[in-house]
């Protein structure tokens, strides 16, 4: 098996740059869009046999050094007792959103094995394909970014329910993330139990904060999920969108790796979280659509600067988006495996 990813998630020697993508799997690849296009979205989520069959699309189809299991970020919330749809204008929605604290004592701890069964079913069929392949990564939203989806009932732009919450019934708010912390441990051991060789925690929306409020609101839930997943053995990224402005308080989760978005030059953000870190990133989805030329000085840039770190793992800055031509990203993992070389 080629394990250059896990190598480098600790920090080890390696080859070359380990490559792989945040939404590697989506309707910027045919297949993909073949098989999605006889199922919704939650059902392809939650069929085993086919959300296999999409992780392992991209790894055929691209090159990638890793795999991430097919899912959605939302699956254990739903789990927790919300309703969940997903509309193609809207995205996500949550029904009764929960804005006070009986809404919180609805929410029950959802058992892996029984209330998401699928989702282990899935990580063991794709551990038994990708066998001699790529290490599977498993994830999860982390509790802040979660908490804010079933504040405010799906996306949103300025959070405003959320941080009302955090502000004006700031115990109704820790109860619900102290739940949502338990659950997103129950929920990544669970995947790392299946087979999952290292899980990635989504933080989407902790760039909405100040760092004093991510400091208090978000950063002891995150240390608390990744000091426990630790003690599993695997490898743990923490993925912080938007984190220019608080990478100095994200250094102290406790992650192995951390992955951040475009927005800050890498070379900037490995002096704020310090040499000892893996780093994980950066480049900008939207310069998947330059010329070629382009592309590759943009990528030579990312592993020049990214040689300072302990490590590092070339990734977007964000998920691959829906009109990228596939071509595209093959010559982007193409460019990284043949400029990350190590001499």
């Amino acid at each position: 098996m080629n394990d250059t990813f896990l190598r480098a998630c600790r920090g080890e020697e390696v080859e070359y740059t380990p490559v792989w993508l945040m939404r590697q799997a989506g309707r910027y690849l045919r297949q993909y869009q073949t098989v999605r296009a006889n199922v919704d979205f939650l059902t392809l989520c939650k069929t085993p046999k086919l959300a296999a069959e999409v992780t392992i699309q991209p790894v055929e189809i691209l090159g990638v050094d890793a795999a991430i299991l097919f899912s959605d970020i939302l699956i254990p919330v739903e789990a927790m007792g919300m309703r969940l749809v997903f509309s193609d204008k809207q995205g996500p929605i949550l029904s009764e959103p929960i804005r006070n604290k009986s809404a919180v004592e609805k929410l029950i701890i959802p058992d892996v094995e029984e209330d998401m069964p699928f989702v282990p079913e899935t990580i063991k069929i794709l551990r038994k394909e990708l066998e001699n392949k790529v290490p599977l990564i498993g994830f999860s939203g982390a509790p802040f970014t979660l908490a804010t989806y079933m504040i405010e009932g799906g996306t949103s732009k300025n959070f405003l329910h959320t941080k009302k919450m955090m502000f004006q019934h700031s115990g109704v708010f820790s109860y619900l993330m102290e739940k949502l912390t338990i659950t997103v441990v129950s929920y990544l051991s669970s995947q790392i139990k299946a087979g999952a060789q290292a899980v990635q925690i989504f933080d989407t929306w902790a760039g909405m904060l100040t760092p004093v409020e991510y400091k208090e609101f978000a950063l002891p839930y995150v240390k608390k999920t990744i000091s426990e997943l630790k003690k599993e053995g695997v490898p743990v990224i923490y993925f912080v969108n938007d984190c220019a402005g608080i990478l100095k308080e994200v250094r102290k989760s406790g992650a192995d790796v951390t992955g951040i978005d475009w927005r800050i030059d890498i070379s900037d953000a490995i002096k704020r979280l310090g040499k000892k870190m893996v780093i994980q990133g950066n480049l900008d989805p939207c310069e998947l659509f330059l010329p070629k030329e382009k592309l590759e000085e943009r990528i030579k840039d990312i592993l020049w600067k990214g040689e300072s770190a302990k490590g590092h793992i070339f990734n977007l800055g964000h998920g691959v988006l829906p009109e990228t031509p596939v071509e595209n990203v093959i010559a982007m993992v193409e460019a990284v495996h043949k400029y990350g070389k190590k001499e």
